[in-house]
């Protein structure tokens, strides 16, 4: 089973936590990743894009010209695509862009994810976030100490505090536990936690 160090708030050792095999040391499995990390991001397009095509253009009705002995190509409106103000030909219309993922292949893509910050020595965690109230300056020196790059921060239960004080900090995204997914573990560089996060993920996850 594989084994982390765990720092306190001021980033000295307090300790090992052994990790899950199941959840932490699991196979790489790219093709599960990447399926839910584009489904991700399709299911947060909106889909509102619209373009009015020539039917959709006001006016046009009358015919420009008469159709032969003008000595110019026949038209039948000014609203056709190629024409100034005219209708888009093929432009995109309202859509719905969602995609379906299996439920074993998101739980495989979220176990390749963990695993993969721990092997690569991006998994930090926290004992606790000592914060009696919001403190950018303290959250702020904590990554700095750690060394942590482009940081995603998981908590659990109450985190007020950790949010208000970790939100204005430049590349750094914190969420609570039950909202962690795979897009934001691969956008982010180092992985922040406590204790109670990965007991957490180790209960629902190593079903």
């Amino acid at each position: 089973m594989p084994t982390i160090k765990i720092v306190d708030f001021d980033g000295n050792d307090a300790g090992e936590l052994t990790l899950s095999e199941a959840v932490f040391d699991a196979p790489l499995h790219v093709p599960a990743m990447h399926q839910v990390v584009v489904a991700h991001l399709a299911n947060a397009r909106q889909g509102t894009h619209s373009t009015k095509t020539r039917g959709d253009v006001s006016g046009g009705g009358k015919k420009p010209w008469k159709q032969k002995h003008t000595g110019r190509a026949r038209q039948g409106s000014t609203r056709s695509p190629i024409w100034v103000h005219g209708g888009v030909a093929h432009g995109p219309k309202p859509r719905d862009y969602s995609q379906k993922v299996n439920k074993k292949v998101r739980r495989l893509a979220m176990l390749s994810a963990l695993s993969m910050k721990v092997r690569d020595e991006l998994f930090t965690v926290v004992k606790s976030f000592d914060l009696e109230k919001p403190s950018t300056k303290a959250v702020k020196k904590f990554m700095e100490t750690i060394r942590a790059e482009k940081a995603l921060v998981v908590f659990h239960g109450n985190g007020d505090n950790v949010a208000r004080s970790a939100r204005n900090l430049p590349n750094t995204k914190i969420m609570n536990v039950a909202s962690i997914n795979v897009y934001d573990l691969l956008n982010s560089k180092t992985l922040v936690v406590t204790p109670e996060v990965v007991a957490r993920l180790e209960e629902v996850y190593s079903k």
